[in-house]
């Protein structure tokens, strides 16, 4: 396979890049105005309200292209952004998609990493519109911004938790950090470890069954760890937590690799990042409607702790003693 570079991009132009990358875009009748004008023009569903989000991929700071393939690198971009509407309870409707693209980035990568991009956008019925392309001299860095909408009384903000409220998480956690950890040591990794970093789904159909039925008191997504994440919506809701460690979910695979190495790398679980799972926190009575929404909605959920009245963040093990942790999460200033 040959591999194009500045020159077949040059070739192109700009705008022609553009249209080859945006030709499967999906299309949507809230867009009114989409790609190829100076701004795109959307309209609101009656009664709602917009939400929006940023994200950013850098290249050997977020993904390595030794490992992460196009087209999954492609969802995984959108996938965050989704995510994070998600979240928030947010019905995710546009897309805008900015790329600063290295000269050694072959034009078969761009076109996979579309089609991934795109296929996503299209399971979601998202709308890519617009958006912007340049050159790159330190790597591919992708940039995604995703609006979404949602009636004002259905948004689920990080402020909402309240003392002795449970705390919930779906799926399992610290899959992606140790499919992460393997690569970077050369050891082999399971397909399902390495779909859960490359490709990770965004919980939408869990976050729109808790936003529309009301249970979710405060929501975030697991994104740059539990601990770090749950502590944004511990500051936010200005409360604490006691998370019980071994309530925290973990898939079967994950569960292999630790009884291999007969030890759970709970730092992994607790601080890894990029599960993308949705952290909770509902009233106890409520118990019994997670369970039955989550179900209906084909997401595993699990309760792992409680809101309290005091600050901070603590994990707890299964003797009541307190787990010492030795960092909260990501951080890229650290």
């Amino acid at each position: 396979m040959t591999s194009p570079t500045l020159p077949a991009l040059a070739a192109l132009g700009e705008f022609g890049l553009i249209s080859r990358l945006t030709a499967g875009a999906f299309k949507h009748k809230s867009v009114l105005t989409g790609i190829g004008d100076d701004a795109a023009v959307t309209a609101l569903s009656t009664g709602m309200q917009l939400l929006t989000s940023t994200d950013m991929l850098i290249e050997d700071v977020h993904f390595r292209r030794v490992w992460h393939d196009p087209y999954r690198l492609g969802r995984k971009s959108l996938a965050a952004s989704l995510s994070d509407i998600a979240a928030m309870g947010g019905i995710s409707r546009w897309a805008l998609l900015s790329l600063a693209i290295p000269s050694d980035l072959p034009l078969e990568f761009l076109d996979e990493f579309m089609r991934g991009f795109l296929a996503l956008a299209s399971e979601h019925d998202v709308a890519l519109i617009g958006g912007d392309t340049c050159s790159s001299r330190a790597g591919l860095t992708v940039s995604v911004t995703a609006m979404g909408e949602q009636y004002p009384d259905r948004i689920v903000r990080r402020s909402g938790a309240l003392p002795d409220d449970d705390i919930w998480v779906t799926g399992t956690l610290g899959d992606a950090a140790l499919a992460l950890k393997l690569l970077e040591n050369g050891e082999a990794v399971s397909n399902e470890l390495l779909s859960r970093l490359l490709d990770p789904p965004p919980r939408i159909s869990a976050a729109l069954a808790l936003a529309e039925t009301g249970l979710a008191t405060a929501m975030i997504d697991v994104s740059d760890g539990l601990l770090a994440d749950f502590g944004h919506v511990a500051e936010q809701s200005a409360v604490g937590c006691c998370i019980n460690l071994d309530d925290i979910p973990l898939s079967p695979a994950f569960r292999n690799h630790a009884a291999q190495h007969s030890v759970i790398p709970h730092q992994m679980v607790l601080s890894g990042g990029e599960d993308y799972e949705l952290c909770f926190t509902a009233h106890r009575s409520n118990r019994g409607k997670i369970a039955d929404s989550m179900k209906k909605c084909g997401n595993a959920v699990t309760r792992i702790g409680i809101v309290t009245s005091f600050s901070g963040v603590t994990v707890v093990n299964r003797d009541g003693s307190t787990y010492s942790s030795q960092h909260d999460g990501f951080n890229h200033f650290t």
